[in-house]
């Protein structure tokens, strides 16, 4: 709810500003025939584009580590904690749109133009409250980024194993290293228009073929529930859960991406309904199925059977990582810019070069600390607690903390949230339950288990979680019934010997795999 004419014009200024940029940069392409095709798949700044990329950017790999999670906190909590979570993420996303939309305002009143610069959250912090603000807010925020780009990368080695294990997970995060760093040659969030649609319809299909495939396959013989079994474990699983909901600190430059910013007041949490419905059936499902054994496999994806949907989600995922990658990388591509004076360079190539130095120190991070699941939840506690939850909420409340400053607000807080009194009231209440929970109880259990794992694999562990490869395995007996055959890779892998004639399996069969053969099955992460 806008506060009178001062927002509107601020408005008016915002949209036009950014619409004159746009065209701009699309002069002289208008009577090129590919031009509205470009157009269409490669400017993007509606309501809908930042909606897309909200929800694209906010579940990714975390998806397939869900299911551990419940294994670590049992089911019920695992709901709980998913649903207020993503109530408290929204609500903190919702903060950071309020300050960007102020800050923006101000400058707008003393003729900034935003044309050739993309405003970040340090600047926000900035402008609004001062330069040890701006300083605590860089840091944090750049630490998770870097942290959010490396999780990728694993990620990515973590899912490409389950295809093809020729290779080992560390050669696999150097293979992938080197493709992720093309996205140096994305200019800016206006640009991710197509890849934040198919992202989000890549990540669509991988959760609902946890979902079904683990209903198919049924539970496995003597699968227990046990959690939560241990305290460790339990916050481990909530800081997690923490860290999928916490994927807004790319907010303020998604928002200057957009035409209109005053429309994503409501965006983050409309993404957030839509996640859910992502997360809640494929993690329930994975942790119905298989229970206790999650806690030894992180990535879903281990304990499902390989079947051409199988394979088809580990690439969709492995294309979806690729985009994600670049949303937590052009936010620090940005700062490295304006850091070596870039930033507003119109050679694309020139910015390209100079970016390349942001990935090195990502690729290699991911090759030191392998642990995929762990490092989630120990990036949630120490870095998301604060980048997109603590810090938002107290720089709310202090900006605004003077009558005169709440009375010439561009941006309320709504009526439903009880105004000023009741935004002040949860705000207080995020603080102190991210500080106390999140940060306190989670970050002491997050670092007990990512300290486990480094002493259990050690640091650049060459295959974290890896079952023993088949050839260093003693050679196998041919199979003496149709029971013990195994699916066929789609390529990689190890031959499999030729089976005995079977009956022919029904499509269902194919499709999920039948749970039977793989009752007994066990792969690592």
């Amino acid at each position: 709810m806008a506060s009178g004419s001062g927002s509107g014009l601020a408005e008016e200024k915002a949209a036009a500003g950014d619409e004159q940029l746009v065209e701009s940069s699309s002069e002289g392409e208008g009577r090129k025939e590919g031009s509205r095709l470009s157009g269409l798949l490669w400017h993007g700044g509606s309501a809908y584009d930042a909606w897309f990329s909200c929800a694209s950017n906010q579940v990714a790999q975390v998806l397939l580590t869900l299911p551990y999670s419940f294994a670590q906190l049992g089911m019920a909590s695992g709901i709980l904690f998913q649903l207020f979570y993503g109530l408290l993420g929204s609500w903190t996303a919702y903060l950071i749109s309020i300050l960007y939309l102020e800050y923006r305002t101000r400058r707008e009143r003393d003729k900034f133009d935003f044309r050739n610069h993309v405003i970040q959250w340090f600047e926000v912090l900035d402008g609004l409250l001062g330069r040890h603000w701006r300083n605590v807010g860089l840091a944090f925020n750049c630490t998770f980024l870097v942290f959010g780009s490396v999780i990728q990368l694993i990620g990515c080695a973590s899912n490409i194993y389950y295809v093809n294990d020729r290779l080992d997970k560390r050669t696999w995060t150097y293979v992938f290293g080197a493709c992720c760093a093309t996205t140096v040659f994305i200019p800016s969030f206006h640009n991710y228009r197509i890849w934040s649609f198919l992202g989000l319809l890549m990540t669509t299909y991988t959760a609902w073929y946890i979902a079904l495939a683990s209903l198919i396959h049924g539970q496995v013989e003597g699968v227990a529930h046990s959690g939560p079994t241990s305290i460790v474990l339990y916050f481990t699983g909530a800081t997690n859960i923490l860290y999928t909901f916490g994927g807004h600190a790319v907010t303020v430059e998604i928002m200057h991406a957009m035409w209109r910013p005053q429309k994503f007041k409501a965006i983050y949490l409309l993404a957030t309904v839509y996640v859910l419905t992502l997360t809640l059936p494929s993690a329930a499902a994975a942790y119905w199925a298989f229970g206790d054994e999650l806690l030894t496999h992180s990535n879903a994806l281990a304990l499902l059977p390989r079947t051409p949907w199988r394979d088809a989600a580990v690439v969709l995922m492995l294309i979806h990582q690729f985009i994600t990658f670049g949303f937590a990388c052009t936010p620090l591509y940005f700062v490295w810019e304006k850091l070596v004076g870039l930033h507003g360079c119109a050679s694309l190539c020139k910015r390209a070069a100079a970016r390349l130095p942001v990935v090195v120190p990502i690729w290699f991070l991911a090759i030191i600390f392998p642990f995929f699941g762990p490092i989630n939840s120990a990036v949630g506690s120490l870095l998301v607690s604060f980048t997109v939850y603590i810090i938002p909420s107290l720089a709310h409340m202090v900006t605004f903390r003077s009558p005169q400053s709440r009375q010439n607000a561009v941006e309320r807080p709504p009526r439903f949230a009880g105004g000023w009194t009741g935004a002040y009231v949860i705000n207080s209440f995020v603080v102190a339950w991210v500080l106390v929970v999140g940060f306190g109880f989670g970050g002491w259990a997050s670092i007990t288990n990512f300290v486990h794992q480094v002493n259990t694999f050690g640091l650049f562990a060459k295959c974290y979680q890896c079952p023993p490869h088949p050839a260093l395995s003693p050679p196998a007996v041919a199979p003496a019934a149709p029971s013990l055959l195994n699916a066929t890779a789609i390529f990689g892998g190890a031959p499999v010997p030729s089976p005995a004639p079977a009956p022919a399996p029904s499509p269902l069969h194919f499709v999920l795999g039948h749970h039977h053969h793989h009752r007994h099955h066990r792969h690592g992460l």
